[in-house]
């Protein structure tokens, strides 16, 4: 890791319109690797990750929507319904397992510590989820057995909280284990009374993945914990200035910036849109486009670092594809479609200004088949229960923009990649 040293000066975010760039100052970037995405080494579309992803993620925003009941059930989003868990089988499980790759796209990591002295952890950076743990000491499962664990007799900054935290996954097993407070540092910037949970059991679905825990980075209502999320945290104890942070999303040269942004990571204006309250990174006004066509107008988008590809209501996406010639349905029960791969749509996403391009190699998640001269889109029907007029935009979006996340005006902002 190589923390690059920058003071963020608190900013004027303007709302869907230009803004001077944040220039670096108290904050910090931390370089992220992304892992396991949904397209196979020879171009063919890995349904059955797919399937899991899309699972999982119907179960994080699940989860979230129960934590927003609790906390907030005024700002849950209009047609907004806590949907049943969804579960894969075993088969579907061993599947994940076996073909984890290290090379491609689907889960954001770098390097935090916690305590004093530090202890290192591999964490997932999710904006889309609010919470901060990783495994315990006392995790025996094996699931645990590869992973970093957190020691709270060894940190001296240590103090365990009352209450458990607990989620559950869509193989059927849970993450849960006690809460403590204890110093977390990021790209370093500390948090010296940050709350997380050190789990004692942890769901087998990590199993084989790389990662320790997870750092959620969206508003404090969606949060199992109901405490400030590291960001904010920190902006409590004067460790930045600004509640703020940009990421960069790609192959290579991904980047958190914390504390404002990167300015060396993109070029012009940031343009910025207000968020509902929801809890999450949610932003109204949206439309998109299909080869310079507008297909749908007026709905609502949450931006999820953890969430691989895109989803909309079913109608919704129907409209869409139904403007993308040569397309079809591929998986109706999980909101799939095809179209020609010598034929890939222009894409893009608008919120009153600017139109951002989702790029071809982004939207194109692989062929169906070996042999098959249809490719899979990006963005799947599903109804997350999120509302009756919100789409998810995860990684196939932003991968193509600067994104800037603002607790401080209540923003998310996005800006031309340089």
């Amino acid at each position: 890791m190589f923390p690059k040293a920058a003071l963020v000066a608190s900013v004027t975010l303007a709302l869907l319109g230009s803004a001077n760039p944040v220039e670096r100052g108290t904050g910090s970037s931390i370089p992220f690797a992304k892992r396991s995405g949904l397209t196979t080494e020879d171009g063919v579309f890995d349904h059955q990750r797919a399937i899991i992803n899309t699972i999982q993620t119907h179960n994080k925003h699940r989860r979230n929507l129960l934590n927003l009941q609790a906390n907030d059930a005024e700002s849950m989003s209009e047609g907004a319904e806590i949907k049943p868990p969804r579960t894969y089988d075993t088969l579907d499980k061993r599947q994940k397992e076996s073909t984890t790759d290290e090379g491609d796209d689907l889960e954001w990591a770098g390097t935090i510590s916690i305590g004093t002295p530090a202890q290192s952890f591999l964490i997932d950076f999710d904006t889309g989820s609010a919470d901060l743990w990783v495994p315990s000491t006392n995790c025996t499962q094996s699931a645990c057995r590869s992973k970093h664990k957190y020691n709270a007799a060894n940190s001296s900054t240590s103090a365990m909280q009352s209450g458990t935290f607990s989620i559950q996954y869509g193989d059927g097993s849970t993450s849960s284990g006690p809460i403590f407070t204890d110093t977390v540092s990021v790209a370093g910037i500390k948090s010296t009374g940050q709350y997380l949970s050190a789990v004692t059991s942890l769901s087998s679905s990590f199993a084989t993945d790389p990662i320790d825990g997870l750092l959620g980075m969206a508003y404090q209502k969606i949060s199992v914990l109901g405490r400030p999320p590291f960001v904010n945290q920190a902006k409590s104890e004067g460790s930045i200035q600004s509640a703020v942070f940009g990421m960069k999303l790609a192959h290579k040269g991904s980047e958190l910036y914390i504390g404002g942004t990167d300015t060396s990571l993109y070029k012009g204006s940031v343009e910025y849109h207000t968020v509902t309250g929801s809890g999450f990174w949610q932003i109204s006004g949206a439309s998109a486009l299909v080869n310079n066509k507008t297909t749908n107008t007026g709905f609502q988008t949450v931006i999820d670092s953890g969430t691989t590809i895109m989803y909309g209501p079913p109608s919704a996406v129907q409209s869409f594809y139904a403007s993308v010639p040569g397309s079809s349905v591929f998986d109706s029960q999980n909101g799939f479609y095809q179209f020609p791969c010598n034929s890939v749509p222009q894409v893009a996403f608008s919120w009153g200004g600017r139109s951002w391009n989702v790029s071809a190699a982004n939207f194109n998640l692989g062929k169906t088949s070996s042999t098959s001269q249809y490719c899979v889109g990006a963005l799947a029907g599903q109804d997350l229960g999120l509302g009756s007029n919100v789409w998810l935009l995860g990684d196939s979006y932003m991968k193509n923009v600067y994104s800037v996340f603002s607790f401080d005006q209540n923003s998310v902002g996005f800006a031309t990649l340089s």
